[in-house]
């Protein structure tokens, strides 16, 4: 018998434990032994639940009983779920989580104490939700170099886009229409200022490139200055606006990796995906381009993955602990973003068509309307076109998916 603790009875550790309950038979078939929900650690009672009996408020049951061997950590963000997690690896657990915040500040840690005391520290569910996109990386793709990660990893952000461009909502709108639906938080300023995107981004990367990417690390733009302007440039010239994060193995080896609004062609596979949905598409100098695709979040998509983790475990025992895994190296390994070519939508304001064409080299005006211009520009260093428009009365530009 495998015994599980699940700390935090919230949307995702709530859905786990309904899912175990549910599929308990089913899982128990897949892995040829019983697992029980032993203990579940929250400040709250539930007497309404029917697991209000396995209610426990003081860590310290869980870190000191030996029969629990898998602790679930759903509790989110990087202070009482840290200490928590440690204090089980310590003791010898293996800890499953669906923590972004945790794994993408203190990931390397807590997989290197892991490893060094025989235990498994597996994150399935922090990335894309019930999206296979962990053990996939670090499996399936295993034989290849990964060159690029490219993901629609916020659900509410890309809602939000989605009814932007549909019904011509304005951003407040949309988000206050997320919102009503449940697809937001009344604070959302971690979904719509890309942060969320930010941590996952820097997972995916960390795992890809085996080197440390932490959030602080990654330039990140949220889509709170998009506008119904943007969209109709978008769909002027035949694409969308998504947010992306983004992961870029360079020649020389360094990682260029950031979170922007892109502008996506109509035509590539990103694009189609809209509403709550995600998408992660991972390019392997072997296998070539990749897409994993599904919900992004809700308590049993997530819960799907959290209990993957639960059955790889059970199934192997330790004998994958250390098997993920990265180094720490600092700065030395990221690109500067201000270094790299791209392409940008730009828009400035009291100029026309001719005057645009003349600062730059390579550019494609696509729209001229109350005093303001919109054009594409091509093969520019983004350094050199920040330094364009700091001088004029220009709009944040926006990227474009091929650069």
């Amino acid at each position: 018998m495998v015994n599980v603790a699940i700390l935090g009875f919230g949307v995702v550790g709530s859905g786990v434990a309904e899912v175990l309950d549910t599929n308990g038979r089913h899982i128990e078939g897949k892995v040829d032994d019983l697992i029980r929900l032993k203990y579940i650690l929250d400040v709250r009672d539930f007497p309404d639940s029917p697991f209000a009996g396995k209610v426990v408020h003081d860590f310290s049951v869980i870190e000191q009983d030996p029969e629990v061997s898998i602790v679930v950590e759903t509790i989110g963000g990087a202070k009482a779920a840290l200490d928590f997690t440690r204090r089980a690896l310590q003791a010898g657990k293996s800890v499953i989580t669906s923590n972004k915040e945790l794994v993408a500040e203190h990931g390397c840690e807590l997989l290197r104490l892991a490893q060094e005391k025989g235990v498994s520290y597996l994150f399935e569910a922090s990335v894309g939700g019930g999206i296979p996109i962990i053990r996939p990386l670090n499996q399936c793709l295993a034989a290849n170099e990964i060159e690029e990660i490219t993901g629609i990893l916020n659900g509410t952000t890309n809602y939000i886009l989605t009814r932007m461009v549909r019904a011509g909502l304005s951003f407040d709108d949309a988000l206050r229409e997320a919102q009503a639906n449940g697809y937001a938080e009344q604070d959302p300023t971690a979904d719509i200022e890309g942060h969320d995107a930010c941590r996952k981004i820097c997972i995916l990367a960390s795992l890809a490139f085996g080197r440390h990417i932490y959030p602080r690390q990654v330039p990140t733009e949220g889509i709170t200055g998009v506008t119904l302007a943007d969209v109709a440039y978008a769909d002027s010239c035949g694409k969308k606006l998504k947010l992306l994060g983004r992961a870029i193995r360079r020649t020389d080896g360094k990682v260029c990796a950031y979170v922007a609004p892109h502008l996506v062609d109509r035509e590539n596979p990103l694009s189609g995906v809209e509403d709550v949905f995600n998408a992660i598409a991972v390019r392997g100098n072997a296998i070539g381009d990749v897409m994993f695709y599904g919900r992004g979040a809700g308590d049993l998509p997530t819960a799907s993955a959290v209990l993957s983790d639960v059955i790889e475990i059970v199934r192997g025992g330790c004998r994958n602990a250390g098997i993920i895994g990265w180094t720490d190296e600092g700065d030395a390994h990221l690109a500067d973003r201000r270094d790299y070519d791209i392409h940008a939508l730009v828009r400035i304001k009291g100029m026309d068509f001719a005057a645009v064409e003349k600062l730059f080299k390579d550019c494609e005006p696509i729209w001229e309307k109350d005093g303001e211009t919109a054009a594409l520009v091509y093969n520019v260093n983004e350094g050199e076109l920040e330094k364009i428009l700091s001088g004029l009365d220009a709009a944040p530009y926006i990227r474009m998916f091929d650069c």
